[in-house]
């Protein structure tokens, strides 16, 4: 596919039905998913972690063919509260999917995640797909997550140099994430 035609923009409200449907298709016949996804991004529209500016778009010949959400979470420890993002999720229509799509939505959002002062992004993903952004397994920083998951599958990317230098402890979720 020609991903040169694709804009990438930020999502407007009249463009939440068609990403509802977009992220239910998306993950249908994904086997690790709970095919839950689009009332996740519901959920955090509503919440205080949502940042407008890193809801964003994929269009391709004015429909949507893809969709990424960062959102704000907590490192947190005893002497430490560090704002970062999570990306959950990238979602590309199946007959899309592996054409680039889903590059092209990380890509923006890590360049406007920077601009907009974040300096670090956190994942639970693949970890054959992530690592070629730049994420590198969450473990290496001393960053844990709330919850069990597969060490290969949590990660981390920094989109400042050091900028998680002397950053430790555990990632506070906002709650969106577990109703």
């Amino acid at each position: 596919m020609n991903t040169s035609n694709i804009t990438i923009r930020q999502e407007t409200e009249n463009d939440h039905k068609a990403v509802f449907t977009l992220i239910e298709k998306a993950f249908e016949s994904l086997e690790i998913s709970d095919h839950k996804e689009q009332f996740l991004v519901e959920r955090l529209r509503k919440s205080d972690a949502f940042v407008p500016e890193l809801a964003l778009v994929a269009e391709l010949d004015q429909q949507i063919v893809g969709y990424i959400l960062l959102t704000k979470v907590v490192i947190k420890n005893e002497k430490q509260s560090v704002v970062s993002l999570c990306l959950a999720p990238v979602a590309v229509l199946p007959e899309y999917q592996n054409g680039g799509v889903g590059e092209k939505l990380i890509r923006a959002a890590h360049i406007k995640a920077a601009e907009l002062g974040f300096k670090s992004i956190v994942l639970l993903g693949h970890e054959a797909y992530y690592p070629r952004f730049g994420y590198q397994q969450l473990h290496q920083y001393n960053i844990q997550l709330p919850f069990d998951a597969p060490k290969e599958n949590c990660m981390v990317i920094e989109l400042t140099e050091d900028a998680l230098y002397g950053i430790s402890g555990k990632i506070e979720f906002p709650g969106a994430f577990f109703e």
